[in-house]
């Protein structure tokens, strides 16, 4: 019984690792720009290598129908009726009998669909062998999240040869919106250990914000919370690579959080050449000995409140970009007391203006976690989003507004 599960949380974190290589990869390719035939080739390698699927057909419409990627199926393929044919699959659909011989040579349709329209149909299937995961076990939506991100970057080079510029934008933005449900975790502990909640709201279609929630272990965990300088498609990818990169790092080893914080500044020096940075905070917590190693790296102070005591971690390094290289980086140490409570936020909170040009400011979200900190994390979030509210009053979110709270027991 151990064993099967042991087994089984192998399989999951492989297949974690191999989505996050995959939106690495996209994500990098569609940053510079790569042709139509590159981002092909790199989706028929997560397709073929790392997600084992024997046979795969990628339809695509564009004016008409064509069929631009075909791994493994020999078959001829006639776009004036297969698209008919699947015209009725409007959500993923595991094929167990057809009509069409064709489908039944497949054993999953992925549709991708753009304002209710079919954009394009991913048809998939492998062989399962002693080192391949069973289909039912792949993560589909996943699949088709990246298969939405490559017909519509394809149809995204179309309309740019077209002119068509507001319709490309939209087309963009919807990529973004994609790439963006995959950087904040599904789920958010509560248990004996902790409680852990957290609330965005996006001040556009999509933003620059990002939190996460990272097990290491039993008894380790990392919390994170970032903003990246400027908005839109190039924000959204940048922090998606950049939430790939944290989790592909930590993935292989536990590395120090001085070694981890110069890589990422790497990478986003590579990545943006200057144009673009990133404010970032990061915490390793120890559940068993209670203790808190973190970094700022130019990132809004989180408040911690503990033993009816306020102190800001402020302890780190420049923000990630501004600089080649980090020119020192300190780590702060705390031991955090039953109960604790550490409110991680981004500057859309303490900056929201009034109807009198007036700032929120931390010093009134101090005020509002001392006061809610009893109560659950979901609660306390809720209470300061209904605050906000009231302040702004007919203003709108003049920024991304994040907040990811911590209790720890």
């Amino acid at each position: 019984m151990v064993e099967k599960k042991i087994l089984l949380l192998e399989t999951q974190n492989q297949l974690k690792e191999i989505q996050l290589n995959s939106l690495l990869e996209l994500t990098s390719a569609i940053n510079t720009n790569e042709s139509t035939d590159q981002l092909l080739r790199i989706f028929s390698f997560i397709l073929k290598e790392q997600l084992g699927f024997q046979k795969t057909l990628f339809l695509h419409r564009q004016e008409s129908w064509n069929c631009i990627l075909k791994i493994g199926y020999k078959g001829k393929v006639n776009l004036d009726e297969l698209p008919k044919d699947l015209s009725r699959f409007r959500d993923i659909t595991m094929v167990e009998s057809s009509n069409s011989e064709l489908l039944n040579e497949f054993q999953a349709i992925i549709p991708v669909l753009h304002q209710e329209k079919p954009l394009a149909y991913v048809l998939v299937s492998k062989n399962s062998g002693p080192n391949q995961f069973d289909i039912e076990s792949l993560n589909l939506p996943f699949l088709q999240t990246i298969s939405n991100i490559v017909a519509v970057a394809i149809e995204n080079k179309t309309l740019a040869k077209k002119g068509l510029v507001q319709e490309r934008i939209n087309k963009e933005l919807e990529v973004a919106r994609e790439l963006q449900k995959l950087l904040f975790p599904a789920e958010l502990p509560t248990n004996k250990k902790m409680d852990i909640s957290a609330h965005y709201i996006p001040r556009h279609a999509i933003g620059g914000d990002y939190y996460d929630f990272i097990p290491l272990g039993d008894e380790e965990y990392i919390l994170c919370i970032a903003d990246v300088s400027g908005k839109g498609i190039s924000a959204a990818l940048l922090m998606a690579n950049f939430q790939a990169t944290i989790r592909t790092v930590l993935k292989y080893q536990k590395f120090e959080l001085p070694f981890l914080l110069e890589e990422l500044n790497k990478k986003v020096v590579h990545a943006t050449q200057g144009e673009k940075f990133i404010t970032f905070f990061i915490a390793h917590y120890n559940a068993f000995t209670h203790e808190l190693k973190y970094v700022n790296a130019g990132h809004n102070h989180p408040i911690l409140y503990q033993d009816k005591e306020i102190i800001l971690l402020e302890t780190g390094c420049t923000g990630l970009g501004m600089l080649d290289e980090l020119p020192s980086i300190k780590v702060g140490r705390l031991k955090l007391s039953p109960n604790a409570t550490l409110v991680l936020y981004t500057d859309g909170i303490v900056e929201l203006e009034n109807e009198n040009q007036e700032q929120f400011e931390v010093e009134r979200l101090i005020e509002f976690i001392k006061s809610y900190s009893q109560l659950n994390m979901e609660d306390m979030n809720n209470l300061i989003f209904s605050k906000l509210e009231q302040w702004k009053g007919t203003q709108k979110y003049d920024d991304d507004t994040a907040i990811f709270s911590c209790k720890f027991f």
